[in-house]
């Protein structure tokens, strides 16, 4: 299949290639890889995948336009472990700023996150601390071309698995114009205003201003309905407390591994929610 001279396939290409797979119904597996030298091949093998996965023109079209993130596979092979005790965690993640601003996010929204907390029975506090910690109350979104980010590590071999449902999620919001093909997020493709991998949107993301989309980047109500939908799918219970010890400290472990950044989120959310 040719290439364009910006190294990308064309639109026209990627259309002819997804229209002969459909009719043989079949596709060689794409081939993972360690650099960017096979990506070209496996994003010709992956866009006569695409198809059989569900995926429309949007979303393969999209596809053709990606091309091998090179920060991506820096910031993935660089990454540290949570190696702070938690006092010097909180001060790196501005934990002082993120609860006077968090207060003041309460306040100016009171009326939606009243509404979250009816539906899911989550309280703003937590919720405002996730969104403070992720994107600085969604400030700062990331500067990486999202579908890029997640092609990429869905064709590095480190975690093809793990990426690849997760890219092929991304396509799917494509399709459903829940995913503008042009976002910029952070390096490992998590989307939004909250960060949520493409999967966990498909899974969890909830229309919260009656658009009738999901989006995670450009409406805060939908992104933090959404982490409310997701700590609920993670086995928050209405009216239980979310600190260490709480029943609903196990849905805060559910957002993220390290236990500093769980702890972080259950004392900013305490003195957010000021209880």
């Amino acid at each position: 299949m040719a290439l364009s001279a910006t190294g990308k396939f064309s639109v026209a290409a990627a259309a002819l290639l997804a229209a002969s797979v459909i009719g043989t119904g079949a596709a060689n597996a794409a081939q993972c890889g360690n650099n960017g030298a096979g990506y070209n091949a496996w994003l010709k093998q992956t866009l006569a995948e695409a198809p059989s996965r569900g995926i429309g023109k949007a979303g393969i079209n999209a596809l053709a336009n990606t091309k091998y993130a090179t920060a991506t596979i820096n910031a993935d092979r660089n990454q540290k472990s949570f190696k702070l005790s938690l006092k010097e965690f909180m001060q790196k993640r501005g934990s002082d700023a993120i609860i006077k601003r968090g207060k003041a996010h309460k306040q100016a929204n009171a009326a939606l996150f009243a509404n979250i907390e009816k539906r899911y029975g989550v309280p703003a506090g937590p919720l405002l601390a996730i969104w403070g910690m992720e994107t600085g109350f969604g400030n700062y979104l990331g500067k990486q071309h999202t579908l890029s980010a997640v092609a990429t590590l869905a064709y590095d071999c480190r975690r093809s698995a793990f990426f690849t449902e997760q890219l092929y999620a991304a396509l799917k919001l494509i399709d459903n114009k829940d995913l503008n093909p042009n976002a910029i997020g952070a390096m490992h493709g998590e989307i939004g205003q909250t960060q949520f991998l493409p999967l966990n949107v498909l899974k969890y993301g909830v229309d919260g201003d009656g658009s009738g989309h999901i989006d995670m980047i450009n409406s805060k109500a939908d992104a933090l309905a959404s982490t409310a939908n997701f700590l609920v799918g993670h086995g928050w219970k209405r009216g239980a407390g979310y600190q260490q010890g709480e029943p609903n400290y196990g849905a805060i472990k559910g957002w993220n591994a390290a236990t500093v950044y769980q702890q972080s989120i259950a004392i900013m959310g305490k003195a957010i929610d000021g209880k």
